[in-house]
């Protein structure tokens, strides 16, 4: 069997591990009864008729990352492979989207920059 390949309009992709977010049982959105992977997919939302490949941001469930926290769910930006981020349950989806450095589709406006001050 050849190999074959599928073009995509994905800018960015995040990985949420799947076993944390099945150990935490929702937590996120409105209402906390979202998984992050769910509760990303909505908060960003593009506009109607582009979906699956054809969206510019995929969020996707991944295997353990092995780092297992109690609470919280870990995720990363793949164009960022070397920071996972902790996501604790209920955290504001805001600022889960400016620490993993996505921008906003909806707005067309580029992603936040976090700056640490003291």
């Amino acid at each position: 069997m050849a190999i074959k390949s599928a073009s995509t309009e994905w800018r960015q992709v995040v990985l949420v591990c799947r076993k944390c977010s099945k150990k935490l049982d929702g937590g996120f959105g409105p209402d906390g009864d979202l998984t992050l992977k769910k509760a990303l997919r909505r908060y960003l939302q593009l506009p109607k008729g582009k979906k699956g490949r054809k969206h510019e941001l995929a969020v996707v469930g991944a295997d353990c990352f092995g780092l297992c926290p109690k609470g919280a769910v870990v995720a990363v930006n793949t164009a960022q492979p070397d920071a996972l981020l902790v996501v604790p349950a209920g955290a504001d989806l805001f600022e889960v989207k400016a620490r993993l450095g996505l921008s906003d589709p909806r707005r067309g406006k580029p992603a936040l920059t976090l700056v640490e001050g003291g």
